[in-house]
């Protein structure tokens, strides 16, 4: 049987992206084979796109999706067809079925639409691993997080708000610093107001904990802003790579803590993984938590969704629907 998907025979702009005619695939031991409803896209699929990450060709790019079960191969046992599912660390996601490990699906709750699912697993994990694990969030924090109407940003306040913590955030537009408000977050400033900012809300002692996902152009103006034994997680590199800076500078400013995860360091287990995809599935279920689509390209136009996303003119989250 055929299915379409997309693949990207050689490194380029979005036009690379092409919609071809392929096998559906056949699931092995422990893998089920998955309708997809919706294929999340992630800014780290533009990097593979375009050769700044090296892949192998033909490929087709995607790691998370959601979508309902349709064929089990040997030996999986917890899942049956017809379950609904969604993950973040699938391969070959930008297609109309995708085979998967089935230790690293998720179940999706009834009461979740099965698009919006797609849109949860990569963002809304991260988000929970930042505030649950690398940096435990307490009642009354005060933390700092950068492009707050993101589609990271956007969960990463809501969770903060949840567990009790003074939120600030940064936004370009006032668009984008209505949306980040909305969210829950108690100051959404400029970038260059930033510093000022933290002063005037911790009285000058710096907040808990700062969340940066920009890297080199915000590293400086983060550890400044963190109080004694306060806590940097630098989480990604939209503005480019923080270069090598001496150690000394923690002691210096006040015994601070710097750490670099990355999520499937925080997904290792399926215990691990269903407690954080339960956690977020299970607060937007109740309301908890509100998830933003920014736009859903049909999957043949995911050249135009590359576009868009490289050109920041999305605030939320971009899906390709099959």
């Amino acid at each position: 049987m055929k299915q379409f998907q997309i693949q990207v025979a050689q490194a380029g702009g979005p036009e690379v992206l092409e919609y071809v005619e392929a096998d559906i695939p056949t699931p092995g031991e422990g893998q089920v084979l998955v309708q997809v409803a919706a294929a999340g896209l992630n800014f780290i699929e533009t990097y593979q796109r375009s050769g700044v990450y090296e892949v192998d060709y033909p490929f087709t790019p995607g790691t998370e999706f959601s979508g309902t079960v349709t064929e089990l191969g040997p030996g999986v046992k917890h899942l049956k067809v017809g379950d609904r599912v969604a993950t973040a660390e699938a391969t070959r996601s930008y297609s109309q079925y995708a085979v998967v490990d089935a230790e690293l699906l998720g179940k999706v709750p009834d009461s979740i639409d099965l698009r919006l699912a797609g849109a949860l697993p990569l963002q809304g994990c991260t988000a929970h691993y930042l505030t649950h694990s690398s940096y435990m969030v307490r009642s009354k924090d005060v933390i700092l997080t950068y492009a707050g109407a993101g589609g990271v940003g956007l969960l990463l306040t809501q969770m903060l708000k949840l567990m009790g913590a003074t939120v600030i955030t940064t936004a370009s537009t006032q668009e984008k610093k209505d949306l980040a408000k909305a969210a829950g977050a108690d100051y959404v400033v400029d970038y260059d107001q930033v510093p000022q900012t933290v002063k005037d809300v911790t009285g000058g002692a710096g907040v808990n904990a700062v969340y940066d996902g920009i890297g080199k152009d915000t590293f400086e103006m983060s550890l400044n802003a963190l109080k004694r034994r306060g806590t940097l997680v630098l989480f990604g590199g939209a503005s480019g790579q923080v270069p090598p800076f001496d150690l000394q500078r923690l002691n210096a400013g006040g015994s601070l803590t710097v750490t670099r995860p990355n999520l499937a360091d925080f997904m290792t287990t399926p215990q691990e993984r269903g407690w954080r995809l339960g956690d977020v599935f299970g607060w937007v279920a109740e309301g908890k938590i509100d998830v933003r689509i920014a736009a859903e390209y049909p999957l043949a136009e995911a050249g135009e969704a590359h576009r868009a996303l490289e050109a920041r003119e999305t605030t939320g989250k971009v899906l390709l629907i099959p």
